[in-house]
């Protein structure tokens, strides 16, 4: 089992400038991710993505995380 904490840390070290809203959609393994950080500056949504899924890799391949529905944005 993964925390909300654990999955934003994880992802604020891989990118800094990220602000990272977690949300249990079922359990604790399905997770609602929405992250915003200036990193996604000209990159296309999939780069977007990969650069969150890179971040989270050990805890996907072990199900911690079993469902990922991920929204990225750059800030206004």
């Amino acid at each position: 089992m993964i925390t909300k904490n654990e999955v934003i840390n994880l992802i604020t070290k891989k990118l800094p400038s990220s602000q990272v809203f977690v949300e249990n959609i079922k359990g604790n393994d399905h997770l609602q991710v929405t992250v915003i950080a200036s990193e996604f500056n000209g990159l296309s949504l999939i780069k977007q993505h990969q650069l969150v899924y890179s971040a989270l890799k050990e805890e996907l391949a072990s199900e911690a995380i079993h469902a990922l529905a991920l929204k990225t944005s750059t800030p206004n």
